[in-house]
């Protein structure tokens, strides 16, 4: 599976982005699939994920509960994740991973994950 993020900006305290993720392969719905980012001088983190399949099942970081969305569409073989109420603090780069575990994107360890796209959130 190959993986590319893209939608990452600069934005001020309180806006909203949406990051989107195009994968390859004929097999994604069997993949679980999820978000890590990292900010500068600190380890990458996990964000959000949701299981393979429909991906109704989702999970977040306390971080981001309440404020991030992540999505999916098998169809389309993308996955995406909805930003709002953008801190500070969420500035790092941000990237999508793969995984056919889904234990393995939460902690940070996933099998596939590509190019970040960098989020920049100002106060």
């Amino acid at each position: 599976v190959q993986l590319q993020a893209s939608g990452g900006g600069s934005v001020q305290a309180g806006s909203s982005l949406r990051l989107s993720c195009a994968a390859s392969g004929r097999t994604f719905y069997n993949y679980a699939v999820g978000w890590l980012r990292q900010a500068p001088g600190k380890e990458r983190e996990f964000v959000a994920s949701a299981k393979r399949g429909g991906g109704e099942s989702t999970f977040y970081s306390d971080a981001v509960k309440g404020r991030f969305t992540i999505s999916r569409d098998n169809a389309k073989n993308m996955v995406f994740l909805q930003m709002d109420n953008l801190k500070p603090e969420d500035t790092a780069v941000y990237y999508c991973a793969a995984d056919q575990i889904l234990h393995n994107i939460v902690t940070v360890a996933p099998e596939y994950g590509g190019q970040g796209t960098q989020v920049t959130v100002s106060s």
